[in-house]
């Protein structure tokens, strides 16, 4: 299991950190009475999936240490 929690953990952790920088750059700004105002169009939903795979690998590795 702690093999297990492991790979989970770096394949979240790469995940977030993939899709976290895709997702921020996803932007698009335009000016409103000469004020720019930049508007999120990013789909964040694997960013969030890759949040819960991190957390479920840490899950898996503390267990795994008490047993």
């Amino acid at each position: 299991m702690k093999k297990i929690g492991l790979v989970l953990l770096i394949i979240g952790i790469i995940g977030l950190i993939f899709f976290g920088i895709e997702a921020s750059q996803d932007s698009e700004s335009f000016s409103v009475v000469g004020v720019d105002v930049a508007v999120s169009k990013a789909d964040w939903t694997p960013v969030i999936v890759s949040g819960v795979v991190t957390v479920v690998g840490a899950v898996l590795m503390i267990f795994s240490k008490k047993r």
